[in-house]
């Protein structure tokens, strides 16, 4: 009875029935340049730091900006490449990483959570804004493959895997290993609805537990990848670069784009980006709390103002109120953090 209860909630929160008004978060000229330089024709997201691949993480990005764009013509055609290209595996899941110049072109069929959150949370939205019940079922197929593959306990924190193979307490002696910039907590919400059978509160739990432990070094900063074994303290993983790096400088705008203003988790980037570096955030090695590399991006640069302007209602700064495209992840983060600062806080503009 209760699970068809909750299937009852499903449908009437994300069903066709009841299609919401959408105001686009993104300009229109911004979402037109992103495309022009990181979606071709087919509906591939191209990751043009990293060789020319795609992956399920971009894929995922990819949909989630034309969602946030208002355009459904190339939201279809984004998806349209990841149903066909990556959801090849028997589990729901989608392979992580696809090569123009390799054959095959998938050239890794393990999972990466992260992009099958992302694919799962920007279907289930486009779905119930537009109407489409393929996309809600779609999107309910991966949440359900993520809540039985990814979702594992490990003592008494439930965790999310990177992927379906490799990082498990069975795979490696120090597992699980963790990557903390996987958890879209913006998601969980909506994934709690999509597949109730997981519990979705306990995964966001365990994730800000280990944020708040998980601060090492000098600097506090959380490494891009841990070690979080059962009954022992988290360190960074073996055979990792034991840096904040590409991967964990995403958390912040997660929590905010979450609606987590929590000074407590925020401090940590508060610190190190906008009292020590000007609001420019930095590749820090965790031992020492050297900095390696200052990321000068814009893309990089609006995470601190995005964060600034949650904590102090500080002003975007001028130099970043117009999108220059760059390179695929940073102007990826550039328009999260922009869509964010449009939907929740106007008064920075």
């Amino acid at each position: 009875m209760m699970k068809r209860l909750v299937a009852g909630i499903f449908l009437l929160a994300f069903g066709v029935v009841s299609v919401k008004a959408q105001t686009s978060s993104i300009p229109a000229a911004a979402w037109e340049a992103y495309m022009q330089h990181f979606v071709d024709d087919s509906g591939r997201v191209v990751d043009t730091a990293n060789g020319g691949i795609s992956h399920s993480e971009g894929q995922g990005y990819g949909m989630l900006l034309a969602y946030l764009a208002g355009d459904r013509s190339n939201f279809e055609r984004i998806w349209s490449f990841t149903r066909t290209e990556l959801l090849i595996r028997d589990d729901g899941l989608a392979a992580w990483r696809w090569d123009p110049n390799s054959t095959p072109r998938v050239t890794d069929v393990n999972a990466a959570s992260d992009g099958d959150l992302l694919i799962s949370y920007a279907l289930a939205r486009a779905g119930r804004t537009w109407g489409n019940q393929s996309y809600i079922d779609s999107a309910q197929k991966i949440a359900r493959a993520v809540g039985k593959k990814l979702i594992v306990r490990s003592g008494s924190r439930l965790v999310l895997l990177p992927g379906a193979a490799g990082f498990a307490a069975g795979d490696r002696k120090d597992g699980p290993i963790l990557n903390l910039s996987y958890w879209i907590f913006e998601a969980f919400p909506v994934m709690k609805q999509l597949a109730p059978e997981t519990d979705w509160d306990g995964v966001v739990a365990g994730g800000i537990e280990l944020l708040r432990i998980a601060q090492l070094g000098p600097a506090r900063l959380p490494p891009d990848w841990i070690s979080a074994p059962n009954n022992a303290p988290v360190t960074v993983a073996e055979g990792f670069p034991p840096v904040f790096g590409y991967n964990s400088l995403r958390i912040s705008l997660y929590l905010l784009r979450a609606g987590i203003v929590d000074a407590e988790l925020q401090e940590t980037f508060r610190r190190n980006w906008l009292i020590e570096n000007g609001g420019t955030p930095a590749v820090v090695e965790i031992p020492t709390g050297r900095v390696l590399t200052r990321l000068t991006d814009p893309g990089y640069r609006m995470l601190g103002a995005v964060l600034a302007c949650a904590l102090d209602a500080a002003p975007i700064p001028d130099d970043l109120r117009r999108f220059e495209p760059t390179l695929y992840y940073p102007s990826t983060l550039y328009l999260l953090g922009w869509a964010l600062v449009a939907e929740k806080y106007p008064r920075c503009l």
